[in-house]
């Protein structure tokens, strides 16, 4: 995916102004989040189906504003960079014409829309796939404006076939992980080992919290996500998305279901930590790849494409305590997914200016520090957490606003 649309994103972005490593960055974190976009998302997706035995519009609709919430954090902090960059938007002429791009290739959308249509109605995935993909074998050789060649078709099939190879062997040791796992009983003692490693954790942060702050389970629930969550970055170090998810779900996803998180919030949040290795240095490929594209500092850019994706660090931890964000889970409300999402939207924003040092005008450190530690409050699901973010952001704010409402100072000849 990265290399694929980055052959077009990464030049235009560059063209515009951004730096090299930046551009780069950008393409990777977005690539790698079409994993976790519905309607259709990756292969470890369609897995959970077999793993938790429910329809695939669930976890469609499940996923639907935890991607919402990644790309738009993304979005913020290109937007802040942008203003920080005072880099320009593309002029009309620059701009692709939509209505005449539609006119010519409105027949390339049948396909998705069949696909869409086949797994929204109840079907298997099976079938959507057989589908939508002779569908894109007939517009692609009806279409008038870009016809497919019966090479183009050899093609895509050697291609297709090549990757239901890697997906086909990790979906293939699936029986086996889970025998080993199920049969030795090395998932109960791994469970054993994380929850016991959390509990302890979790006592040691109550002896130095106060004690109005202390809550053990949650405690212990928060030690406990953060080890899985890097145990995920660590499988994920070389191992595909799939394979990643497959080892996490049969190890690591029972301890959090023993602590009292919902199977799929649980199956979630490992999916969402072994997607994150890809940007993760040392071994980010999706960020490697794109470095390559575009000539810049690999290591650099993973870093820019890790600080990129932190809402997708973020937002599992906020689906576990607020599962009305998944909407399918039990005990869901609207009152409490609005909270959620309008508090996580905030934060994401507050969070974006801090790494981009850019809010109204450019920040001082502790106004990025203090921005940080605010959008740390609203992102927490909750009134409490909320309000006390808004009175921690709020002298930073209006700095913002007196710094630019005040002219820069103009020295005399």
């Amino acid at each position: 995916n990265a290399v694929t649309v980055g052959s077009l994103t990464i030049p235009a972005m560059i063209r515009v102004g951004y730096p090299r490593h930046f551009a780069a960055g950008v393409e990777a974190a977005s690539s790698t989040g079409g994993q976790i976009t519905p309607p259709i998302m990756g292969a470890a997706a369609f897995l959970m189906i077999e793993f938790l035995n429910i329809p695939y519009r669930d976890i469609a609709l499940a996923a639907t504003f935890p991607a919402f919430l990644y790309f738009f954090g993304m979005f913020m902090q290109v937007h802040f960079e942008a203003k920080r960059q005072n880099l320009r938007g593309l002029t009309e002429e620059e701009m692709p014409k939509l209505k005449e791009s539609f006119r010519k290739r409105w027949p390339t959308l049948i396909p998705l829309v069949i696909l869409i249509g086949v797994l929204v109605s109840g079907r298997t995935p099976y079938l959507a796939a057989f589908a939508g993909i002779t569908a894109c074998i007939v517009v692609g050789l009806l279409n008038p404006v870009q016809r497919l060649r019966w090479k183009d078709l050899y093609d895509a099939f050697e291609t297709g076939a090549k990757y239901a190879l890697a997906v086909g062997a990790a979906a293939g040791t699936v029986g086996i992980v889970i025998g080993v796992v199920t049969l030795t009983g090395v998932g109960f003692k791994v469970s054993f080992i994380v929850i016991a490693a959390s509990q302890a954790i979790a006592g040691a942060a109550a002896a130095v919290l106060p004690e109005f702050l202390v809550n053990m389970q949650t405690l212990t629930l928060i030690a406990a996500l953060a080890i899985t969550g890097l145990v995920c970055i660590l499988m994920g170090c070389g191992i595909p998305t799939t394979a990643n998810y497959i080892i996490m779900v049969a190890v690591a996803a029972p301890t959090l279901v023993q602590l009292g998180v919902q199977p799929l919030a649980a199956h979630m949040f490992v999916f969402y930590f072994g997607i994150l290795a890809d940007l993760t240095p040392p071994v980010a490929l999706a960020a490697y790849a794109a470095a390559g594209m575009a000539g810049s500092d690999p290591f650099k850019t993973g870093n820019t494409a890790f600080m990129l994706g932190i809402s997708k660090l973020l937002v599992p931890f906020v689906f576990i305590f607020s599962p009305s964000l998944l909407l399918v889970l039990k005990g869901f409300t609207w009152s409490e997914f609005f909270v959620t999402l309008s508090g996580a939207m905030v934060g994401l924003v507050l969070l974006s200016a801090s790494f981009s040092a850019y809010f109204l005008t450019h920040m001082k450190a502790w106004e990025r520090w203090t921005f940080a530690a605010a959008a740390l409050l609203f992102i927490a699901p909750g009134w409490e957490s909320g309000l006390a973010g808004l009175v921690l952001a709020l002298p930073a704010t209006l700095t913002q606003f007196a710094r630019r409402a005040t002219p820069p100072a103009t020295v005399s000849a």
